[in-house]
């Protein structure tokens, strides 16, 4: 079932359809396809939105999405890639077949993703599922309402939510799959995925997939 989704590291992730191949937030990319299809940016760090891999994954035909207050960053990629498109959160769209909806992301009361700078995570419809990438969130109301097949959500903590927090996320989502993301690098241990997979519950399935 989740075959078609790869996850390298924090939440640089690359989904494959019929369509193309799909990059969330690309970063430490160890390979240089220039294959992408759509980048989807969720917010503008470091370590999820990347210039150096950025050019290791874009080319002609790209489409970029970015959060609206990443357009003018966003602008150094136009003569790069085929189109630039601006989000915001709480939409849906749909963007030459693949549809998109977002969902805010942000800390409740950390002070690393205010909520007052519009950042997105992204529920794609592709390959017949619902996948959700939560992007730097804490487990919020909006995480907690949304429906899906499979959810990638960050367990690091610091950031983000930890581990407990994140399995409480799951708990009230009920996805059928679990991918833990964003930990064993920055922030988190490796180790974090099987503390995660124990307090997930029955039926979802949590799948490790981070390669370090």
């Amino acid at each position: 079932m989740t075959d078609f989704i790869e996850v390298f590291t924090q939440n640089s992730i690359r989904i494959t359809t019929d369509g193309g191949r799909i990059y969330i937030d690309p970063f430490q990319m160890k390979i240089e396809p220039k294959d992408a299809a759509f980048v989807l940016i969720t917010h503008d760090h470091m370590d999820h939105f990347s210039p150096e891999d950025l050019e290791k994954v874009i080319c002609a035909d790209t489409i970029m999405v970015v959060p609206a207050g990443m357009a003018d960053k966003a602008q150094l990629y136009e003569t790069k890639v085929k189109q630039i498109v601006t989000v915001t959160p709480d939409e849906k769209t749909e963007i030459e077949g693949l549809l998109i909806e977002t969902v805010p992301a942000y800390n409740k009361l950390k002070p690393f993703h205010p909520r007052s700078s519009g950042w997105v995570g992204y529920i794609l419809t592709v390959n017949g599922e619902r996948v959700y990438i939560a992007g730097d969130t804490d487990a919020t109301d909006e995480a907690k309402a949304v429906k899906c097949d499979i959810a990638l959500v960050p367990i690091g903590g610091t950031y983000t939510m930890d581990v407990k927090k994140a399995a409480e996320l799951i708990n009230i989502m009920k996805p059928k799959v679990a991918i833990p993301v964003h930990f064993g690098g920055i922030v988190g241990k490796p180790e974090d995925a099987d503390t995660f997979a124990q307090l997930v519950e029955a039926p979802t399935e949590v799948v490790k997939k981070i390669q370090f």
